[in-house]
């Protein structure tokens, strides 16, 4: 019955809520990342595909360092949809990043490595010890391999490369991975943000106050030789390899289902209608019109000074270079 099943629940509840809470281990790395792979006992963990979080931190985020997140599934102030297959998902709150690391010259040690539901890489509580109370502690992308008691400063002099460290380009040594780096110095990381990523320093004297660094795309692009940067690429290579391997967890996430063009009406899809099934009738589409297939959306004559070697380019030359 109801009543029996809540009496067997409760205990397990209040078991859960009075554990130790453990600390976290290391952040992930290419050498450390595991993958879990689920036994098919139903026809969601058949092809389901996992990454491991053992090792992050299991309490609550700091709370100070947290936001609300209002939902808003895809509309704008009016209530229409301008983003189609968004609404639902589990709650959750922003964590509020310091992507600017401008405390310079103080040693600020790891608390833990801890998960963002709001972003595919993990991140790290840092602590200064010259500061008090909440405004201490900091949130940063945790590079591979940053572990709690790890040490971590920001400085504008060249100081040591280790993990975590962030410093500006002109100090960077060539061949040396980075992460969130800065397109425009002292605004904030910008690049190399999400789980895995990095860019690799290339050259400092093509282009006097600028860097030339590769991005993961293949891009060339000149850098600022006073942006900030971050040693070490970032954590959690094995995010793209995960498989949700059902759609409730993809619900879970805010995705909602999505609709073929050639399934809907007229009215509702360019593409839609038609006796029977049809292919549309024409290329394909949006529902305004704007063709998804090859169709270049970048304006022809705006500039781009700062990109050395297009990502097309280097995608180009590379194949060249396999055959």
């Amino acid at each position: 019955s109801a009543v029996r099943r809540l009496a067997i629940r409760a205990p397990s509840r209040l078991s859960f809520s009075t554990a130790v809470k453990p600390a976290s281990g290391p952040a992930s790395s290419i050498e450390t990342a595991k993958v879990r792979y689920l036994n098919p006992r139903s026809p969601g963990t058949r092809h389901q595909v996992r990454i491991d979080r053992s090792h992050l931190w299991k309490g609550s985020p700091f709370k100070p360092l947290t936001e609300p997140l209002r939902k808003t599934a895809g509309r704008n102030n009016s209530g229409k949809i301008m983003v189609r297959r968004r609404g639902g998902g589990a709650k959750r709150r922003i964590r509020v990043v310091d992507f600017k690391r401008d405390i310079f010259d103080k040693p600020a040690v790891v608390e833990r490595i801890e998960y963002d539901p709001g972003r595919s890489a993990e991140i790290a509580l840092i602590k200064y010890h010259h500061l008090e109370g909440d405004d201490a502690y900091r949130y940063i992308i945790a590079p591979q391999a940053l572990a709690p008691g790890d040490e971590v400063m920001t400085s504008m002099d060249e100081i040591k490369m280790r993990v975590g460290n962030c410093m500006p380009v002109r100090h960077v040594p060539l061949g040396q991975d980075v992460s969130c780096v800065e397109l425009i110095p002292g605004k904030g990381a910008q690049l190399g943000r999400s789980a895995g990523t990095y860019l690799t320093m290339l050259d400092k004297q093509m282009k006097t106050g600028y860097a030339l660094m590769r991005l993961q795309s293949g891009e060339k692009r000149f850098i600022p030789l006073d942006s900030l940067c971050t040693v070490g690429p970032v954590s959690n290579p094995l995010h793209k390899i995960r498989k949700l391997g059902k759609a409730g967890r993809a619900r879970h996430l805010g995705r909602r289902p999505k609709v073929r063009g050639v399934a809907m009406n007229p009215v509702d899809h360019p593409m839609g209608g038609g006796e029977g099934r049809s292919s549309g009738g024409r290329p394909s589409c949006s529902p305004t019109g704007v063709l998804a297939k090859g169709f270049k959306t970048r304006k022809k004559n705006k500039p781009a000074p700062l990109v050395h070697e297009s990502r097309k380019a280097a995608q180009t030359k590379a194949k060249l270079a396999s055959k």
